[in-house]
């Protein structure tokens, strides 16, 4: 029988991680990925649980296969993920036509449990343990994923690639399913971390980002008691050879100490680009999100921020219409933005996950057209406050790395080498420029001549030197 896979991700970084993961490992049994799911023989789902319409998302896209499953009994359906560890049997209820439902912490099982379908065993659950149902050392084991297993062509590119630091989350917010889906946090061991980012720099990553739900709280204590904390990591993988970039994702306010900031200061290849998120600007929605900081903490951090690292770029998300949340709660959240000028934001209006602290305890009642007003506020203030510091940098030189066409570029139907090409700073920014396909994967002086609030917008840096013209590599 042919072994022809698509998988379609939806969600975070770790996901995209996750599905590089399951690729390389079907890739050794056999498997051949496929760019549709009419043409594969196994549909695989990796899933995300944060919000409902993620979630909603996966089931309409598994309706639409309803039908070629009756024309083709044998063609599996898989749902694997954050959803797949949260809804468990109940997927099997909504899509009884789907043959495999298998969670975060076992997608080393996949192959096996494919295989099982094959031969006659019929449907396949494999999801971790309850946070309450063992000792913790059981429950951690269940949860843990297989990193090694490296897929470089499921990367966004050739260049650039993920690398896990850290598993799951303890801080247990109300609104959040993660420490649920994904278990308890656990960071991985240095020498693991270590290895593997030698294996990408080797493959030709330049740039890695390192992941965690809450990646800055990075801990590890080794079987002789040493502990190795993310400022520790960072000083390990800054002395590899062929790594030119680190950035990691997400941080929690509380753990971006002095020493941390320091060590980011300090280190040339680690990205001053640090994605805090802040959630509410009140101190009274914080406390029922459950988040472990007040606002006065949050702003401590900012200074902190501003007087070790001026030039940094700090990101943040918020969520609005949250259980409770009063205008003047709302207000308090602008006014933290205003303080704040993040260089963006990733704003979400609250919806109800099933499993969480405030799904059984808060009130879901701020009306959906007050979430949508506030949502349109928030994005409205936050853009004005993007495209005013971006100006600064028109007139300035940058320093991108490339990472291919632009958006715009993809849309057109030339496929040339002459297009708008993209990349982004040391901070994250993204810069767009009119140049080859063939510059990817290469750093470039860039010359802003303009900016919008998601984008700024220049041209390739030259400069003069006798009767030659010659591009600059590195400004």
């Amino acid at each position: 029988m042919s072994k022809r896979l698509y998988i379609e991700t939806v969600g975070c970084q770790m996901n995209v991680l996750d599905s590089e993961m399951v690729v390389a490992d079907l890739k050794r049994h056999g498997y051949e990925l496929v760019a549709t799911p009419r043409e594969a023989d196994t549909v695989l789902f990796n899933t995300c649980s944060v919000r409902e319409h993620a979630e909603e998302k996966i089931y309409s896209a598994l309706g639409k296969l309803r039908q070629a499953k009756e024309h083709n009994p044998d063609k599996t359906i898989g749902v694997m993920g954050c959803m797949a560890q949260k809804d468990q049997k109940l997927i099997f209820q909504r899509a009884p036509y789907v043959d495999l439902i298998v969670g975060p912490g076992q997608l080393q099982q996949i192959p096996t449990l494919l295989e099982n379908i094959r031969s006659g065993q019929g449907r396949q659950l494999a999801v971790s343990l309850g946070r309450k149902s063992g000792s913790q050392e059981v429950i951690r084991r269940s949860h843990e994923t297989f990193d090694p297993l490296r897929d470089p062509s499921m990367r966004p590119t050739p260049f650039q690639a993920y690398l896990r630091i850290q598993i799951g989350c303890d801080k247990f917010c109300t609104y959040c399913v993660v420490p649920m889906t994904r278990g308890p946090e656990q960071g991985r061991s240095p020498e693991q971390i270590l290895s593997e980012a030698r294996v990408l720099a080797d493959q030709g990553c330049v740039e890695i980002t390192l992941l965690g739900q809450t990646v800055n709280s990075y801990r590890h204590t080794g079987e002789d008691g040493r502990v190795t904390r993310m400022s520790d990591l960072l000083r390990q993988l800054h002395e590899i050879e062929g790594l030119r970039r680190l950035k990691f994702v997400t941080n929690y306010p509380k753990d971006m100490t002095e020493e941390l900031l320091t060590t980011i200061r300090d280190l040339p290849k680690v990205s001053p680009y640090l994605h805090v998120p802040a959630q509410s600007g009140s101190d009274e929605q914080l406390k029922r999100m459950r988040r472990g900081y007040t606002v006065a903490d949050y702003l401590e951090m900012m200074e902190r921020i501003e007087r070790i690292l001026p030039e940094a770029a700090v990101s943040s998300d918020f969520i609005v219409g949250f259980c409770g949340e009063t205008e003047e709660d709302f207000q308090q959240t602008v006014d933290l933005v205003r303080r704040c000028r993040f260089k963006n934001s990733f704003i979400f209006k609250y919806s109800v996950r099933a499993g969480t602290k405030a799904s059984e305890r808060l009130e879901d009642d701020v009306p959906e057209e007050v979430k949508n007003r506030r949502n349109n506020e928030l994005l409205a203030v936050q853009d004005e406050i993007s495209a005013a510091d971006n100006q600064r940098f028109v007139g300035q030189t940058v320093e991108i790395l490339v990472e291919g066409p632009s958006r715009r570029a993809q849309k057109q139907a030339d496929d040339g080498p002459l297009c708008q090409m993209m990349g982004r700073t040391l901070c994250d920014r993204i810069v767009v420029y009119d140049g080859n396909r063939r510059q990817a994967g290469e750093f470039l002086p860039i010359e802003i001549s303009d900016a919008t609030a998601t984008t700024l917008i220049g041209r390739i840096k030259t400069v003069h030197s006798g009767p030659e013209l010659f591009q600059l590599q590195t400004v």
